[in-house]
């Protein structure tokens, strides 16, 4: 029996004071909105055209809401982590459903969360976000998804499946099996490719299904990759040109070849291992892959491999480490073909060695020992440290681990599983036509329930609206802190621990971002959740923490995916001494608690020159003030710069800035004396840069 635990929302937030937190100072703005008492009774569904998007290009919204709205107001708010940066605001006639086109701003790999308000005079009627993917290119934050079935298809069911996983965001695809044969994956010839033929599970694929995926996944932005061994062959390669002296070994004395067994009359053939350093082999196999992209519009080549193998030997019998190999043929392949690169490291082996060849990603497919929450994000930190911090990492790692399951998925096991992957910077290889619990992609026998499907879209929302705090450069950081939820004290603790909060901390930017995973009431630290027994944690609301910073706090907030929609709060905080206190919302599964400090935090990671990295406008302090208050910023380049001051109105109250500057840190003072008490804004613009944070004159 399947027992749905639903996710928790913090609906007692004061809404008044996270619209006027939300909403830059824009004429029209308001600050005394109200909440309505059918929220959540109003959006249907919110949506983008695209994955990702580059820089100023046009963003396409769809919403549909769940019955006519008359006589409303939509306002939508862009915001960059927790700084506005414009808004737009349509009224609404009788509609179910409107569309509307955004300029994305001029930065590339920046991650935009949209938040939506539905409003009728002074109240919010319901609330929603969206997270948009302003990058020219997949490989810096990949979202990889799969398909592996393609029967014939209409177009409009194409369309449906990657419209579905568009909503998750997923920016690019794994066409699993999708191939004739291993070692001659094209059928037919590239002037004339056959329209059927049968894989190696002996399932009929049809041309027109694959390149209609294909076509489906462009309009979307997503990458399609063409699935394939680096070694495999079928029995009867030896018609196909192979020569069985490129073949590896059991024995040193070629009476054994190696091979993975696929006994008929299930599948086509066992496939037989090639000698991937043999330069014939690779010139072999990457001609036929040329084949393949030649005929059909794939945009790279998922190299996929059988983990360790044992002892192997080449034909001459000498002795192979296959890992070895593994850079030279990615590098050959990337000469020969020029397309997109992805390697599959099993269980990590050979993952050093690609990480040192020209992939776009890291790809790791999960296996036992790695059972632990704990072992995921070491195999995360473990490719950071292998690509010097270049790559990012997915992770195939399935969940329930059930051969021939039925059923549904378990939404605790998964939502914990992604939390970790997510906060600790990874991604998760599971979205399909199905979900993933099996290495053989096909098998679709469990099911996500509908409380699931919303979760994981907020979740993948999450990811990608923070991806420049989650997947960005930061570096590892250490923060002591407590927590305690109501009168119970629960521990804190930078390992995992049942019946804990597990801390992730990291710096970036003068700020420590605390991603904090909630383990109090869970069954279990095993993350494949087997049988999908893993329970949901506690809820922790509110819930206080204490942390222990040395450097001055100029501003506290925090997100998460369980709360407000993955919108940014601004929370109140005390910091006396080295102790800083501030209480959060509450913890569900994940929160993202951002600490912003003045310059005197030391834990930034800077170019070898003491420049900074990047552009950054500082949470000025003190905030509140009265009459003055300090803002800082940075510049990473030369750069003609504009700070600004506004009211709520969005009228210019005081230029502080205005001049050509050079890369560095700088601090200014603003001087409020004449203005009247209320909230103001102020805005960076430095070069392409633009930033938008807000201060309170309180007298």
């Amino acid at each position: 029996m399947i027992v749905e635990v639903p996710r928790f929302r913090f609906l007692s937030l004061s809404l008044p004071v996270l619209i006027l937190l939300a909403t830059c100072g824009q004429a029209g703005a308001q600050s005394n909105l109200t909440v309505g008492i059918n929220q959540g009774d109003w959006f249907a569904n919110v949506s983008t055209d695209r994955a990702l998007y580059n820089p100023l290009s046009m963003v396409q919204f769809i919403v549909t809401f769940k019955q006519v709205v008359p006589g409303k107001v939509l306002r939508i708010v862009y915001q960059h982590l927790d700084s506005a940066m414009s808004v737009d605001t349509i009224s609404l006639t009788g509609t179910d459903s409107i569309s509307w086109s955004w300029q994305a701003p001029d930065v590339d790999h920046f991650g935009v969360l949209v938040e939506l308000f539905l409003e009728s005079s002074d109240t919010v009627l319901d609330h929603t976000t969206i997270g948009v993917d302003v990058s020219s290119t997949w490989n810096k934050f990949p979202r990889y998804g799969f398909l592996s079935a393609y029967p014939y298809m209409s177009q409009s069911k194409m369309d449906s499946t990657i419209s579905v996983l568009n909503r998750y965001h997923i920016n690019g695809l794994q066409f699993y099996d999708w191939q004739y044969k291993h070692n001659e994956p094209l059928a037919g010839t590239v002037q004339n490719p056959d329209s059927t033929w049968k894989d190696i599970g002996n399932r009929t694929t049809y041309l027109s299904t694959v390149e209609g995926y294909i076509r489906a996944a462009h309009e979307h932005g997503m990458k399609a990759m063409n699935y394939n061994l680096l070694y495999g062959a079928y029995a009867d390669a030896y018609q196909d040109g192979v020569d069985i002296t490129w073949s590896l070994y059991s024995d040193p004395n070629h009476q054994s070849r190696e091979y993975f067994p696929l006994p008929p009359p299930e599948w086509a053939s066992n496939l037989y291992i090639m000698d991937p350093s043999n330069s014939d082999w690779q010139n072999y196999i990457c001609a036929q892959e040329r084949k393949v992209f030649l005929a059909i519009s794939f945009d790279g080549w998922h190299v996929d491999q059988l983990g360790y193998l044992g002892s192997l030997w080449n034909y001459d019998g000498q002795p192979v480490n296959l890992t070895n190999s593994f850079s030279s043929f990615l590098s050959n392949a990337k000469t020969q073909l020029n397309v997109d690169l992805v390697m599959n490291a099993v269980g990590q082996y050979g993952q050093q060695q690609i990480a040192q060849s020209p992939v776009d990603f890291l790809y790791t497919e999960v296996w036992p020992p790695d059972t632990t929450y704990s072992d995921l994000v070491n195999i995360i930190n473990q490719n950071t440290s292998y690509s010097d911090g270049s790559l990012a990492t997915v992770l195939a790692a399935y969940m329930d681990d059930v051969s021939n399951g039925t059923g549904f998925f378990n939404t605790p096991g998964v939502l914990l599983t992604d939390a970790v992957i997510f906060a600790a910077g990874g991604d998760h290889l599971e979205l399909g036509e199905h979900m993933l619990y099996n290495s053989y992609f096909p098998a679709a026998g469990l099911q996500m329930t509908d409380t699931l499907q919303r979760d994981l879209v907020r979740d993948y929302d999450f990811m990608v609206a923070y991806e420049n705090l989650l997947r960005d450069g930061e570096v590892h950081s250490i923060l002591n802190m407590s927590a305690q939820s109501g009168s119970l004290p629960t521990p804190v603790s930078s390992t995992p621990q049942l019946g804990g909060i597990w801390s992730m901390v990291s710096a970036k930017d003068h700020k420590q971002i605390i991603n904090l995973i909630n383990l109090r009431g869970v069954k279990s630290l095993a993350w494949r959740d087997t049988g999908g027994r893993q329970t949901a944690p506690d809820t922790l609301e509110p819930l206080a923490i204490n942390l222990n910073t040395s450097s001055t706090v100029v501003a506290v907030w925090c997100a998460s995916p369980d709360f407000y929609d993955g919108a940014p709060v601004s929370l109140p905080f005390t910091q006396s001494g080295g102790n800083t206190s501030v209480t959060l919302p509450g913890l569900v599964y994940w929160d993202m608690v951002v600490v912003q400090y003045d310059s005197t935090f030391t834990s930034v990671h800077r170019e070898e020159d003491g420049l900074p990295r990047s552009f950054a406008l500082d949470q000025n302090y003190p905030n509140p003030f009265n009459p003055s208050t300090t803002i800082g910023y940075q510049l990473s380049t030369t750069s003609y710069v504009t700070l600004k001051v506004y009211d709520v109105l969005g009228r210019e109250v005081k230029s502080l800035v205005d001049r050509v500057e050079q890369p560095g840190n700088y601090t200014l003072s603003f001087d409020a004396s004449g203005l009247p008490s209320g909230m103001y804004f102020y805005r960076l613009i430095a070069g392409k840069y633009t930033s938008v944070r807000k201060m309170l004159l309180v007298r």
